[in-house]
């Protein structure tokens, strides 16, 4: 088994850190080269048409990307301690709120990045200031989605930690690249996420 990596990217990060909440062994990592443009290599593009990190590559030589089915894949074989809820209900509150914050918080935060930061020139063609502005308004109104939400539970989806949990804590922590913050009255998110990056499997 082998996890093509990206550093400090969030969707890498992402499945990292399930890795870690689940408390298994992470597998050796290859590092792609974003930077340096690797993902598009031939070589990659092989693994992954859409040129895109992370990527798992098991044993058998199957291939799964796309992050939540590469955490998919670890839900599966490591069942404990459930990541993706626990019960009918928990399970798809899971995936609603997961989606949510992928739709909307991760997606504008993403999008302000590629189109806003004066290193990412060279992968998205064309840049549009203009989408990168509207999507930093858009960040802001599902960071207080997500504020009032949190009012009410101590994690996203309740007392349980899980990967919608990830998930936001990645989207709000890559905010620092297009230079986004927490609005100061969002009280309920800047709880929620000093627990959350206080966890250790937040340093994977």
């Amino acid at each position: 088994m082998k996890l093509y990596d990206g550093g400090r990217f969030p969707n890498p990060r992402r499945v990292r850190i399930f890795i870690a909440e689940k408390g298994i062994a992470m597998p050796p990592l290859q590092q792609v080269d974003l930077a340096a443009l690797e993902h598009r290599s031939e070589a990659f593009t092989a693994l992954n048409p859409l040129q895109r990190i992370p990527v798992l590559e098991l044993d058998d030589g199957t291939i799964i990307s796309e992050s939540v089915a590469i955490c998919r894949y670890f839900e599966e074989t490591h069942p404990e301690p459930p990541l993706f809820g626990a019960c009918a209900t928990g399970k798809a509150l899971v995936e609603m709120w997961n989606r949510r914050i992928e739709l909307g918080l991760f997606a504008s935060v993403t999008a302000a990045f590629r189109h806003g930061h004066p290193g990412m020139a060279g992968h998205e063609v064309p840049q549009i200031a203009d989408w990168a502005a509207l999507n930093r308004e858009r960040a802001g109104t599902h960071l207080r989605l997500l504020d009032n939400q949190l009012a009410r539970h101590r994690f996203v989806t309740g007392d349980t930690y899980t990967i919608a949990d990830i998930t936001a804590m990645v989207a709000v922590e890559f905010m620092r690249a297009p230079k986004i913050v927490i609005p100061d009255d969002c009280v309920h998110l800047k709880r929620w996420h000093g627990e959350a990056a206080a966890r250790p499997a937040s340093k994977a």
